[in-house]
């Protein structure tokens, strides 16, 4: 009787582990509805087919709010949070443009950088908190090239979700990836024209040493940037055609 007894007490402290645990788990955010739309919605060069999101928007909405309802905990990894933060900006973006369409430009909406159009709680969040205060204070100056602001000329969305276990490996492919796509950045060993990405936030890569962080990435290396040697941004919907 004793043994049955202490057996009991044991599977239910177990039962009770495992419920709680579960549900911790279940707190974190769900990303693969997200990673879904964008498999069937984004081609391999980045360009979106807006059209077949707004198709898929009952599902797209299910998981904006799901974004809302399971915030980033102090019981995240680093890696989880920054997944978390570069899907809700990404999936922000596509849902301006899909809430706006036809669009040709992201700009045309109004004030879309500073419009606190994302809601945890009682707290709102625009595109520019998103990347100033938030993303950015991660101290890590690859996710430039994995955000993506609906802009022919912004790195280009992959068609994946980010989650804690690809997201260092997207942060490498995607810097590269960018740093090394003509239609970027034009780096040759007779001429050098940057995106203005790299202008715009200097100060995160490399302490400002632009050359140095290039360098580590780009199949060409350079001595240095001439000054007039960034692209105009090309704002143009990166939309399929």
């Amino acid at each position: 009787m004793k043994t049955s007894k202490k057996h009991s007490i044991t599977l239910l402290a177990l039962v009770v582990v495992l419920f709680c645990f579960k549900a911790k788990a279940q707190d974190k955010a769900d990303h693969s509805v997200w990673d879904q739309i964008l498999i069937l919605n984004v081609s391999e060069d980045g360009k979106v087919n807006y059209e077949g999101v707004m198709k898929d928007s009952p599902l797209f909405y299910q998981y904006f709010r799901s974004l809302s309802n399971n915030p980033p905990t102090e019981e995240w990894t680093r890696e989880e949070k920054l997944a978390y933060w570069v899907n809700a900006y990404n999936s922000i973006a596509v849902k301006m443009i899909i809430d706006n369409y036809p669009v040709k430009n992201i700009n045309e909406l109004h004030d879309p950088w500073n419009q606190k159009f994302f809601r945890i709680k009682d707290k709102r969040y625009s595109l520019d908190d998103i990347e100033h205060k938030i993303l950015r204070k991660f101290n890590e100056p690859r996710i430039h090239f994995i955000i993506n602001c609906a802009s022919s000329s912004s790195p280009k969305l992959m068609n994946m979700a980010y989650t804690a276990k690809n997201i260092n490996e997207a942060l490498e492919k995607c810097t590269k990836d960018f740093i090394n796509d003509p239609t970027k950045n034009i780096i040759t060993e007779d001429q050098v024209s940057l995106s203005q990405i790299f202008e715009w936030y200097k100060d995160d890569f490399n302490n400002g040493n632009v050359t140095e962080f290039i360098n580590l990435y780009s199949d060409v290396k350079i001595q240095k940037i001439p000054k007039n040697g960034y692209k105009e941004y090309d704002w143009a919907l990166n939309e399929q055609l």
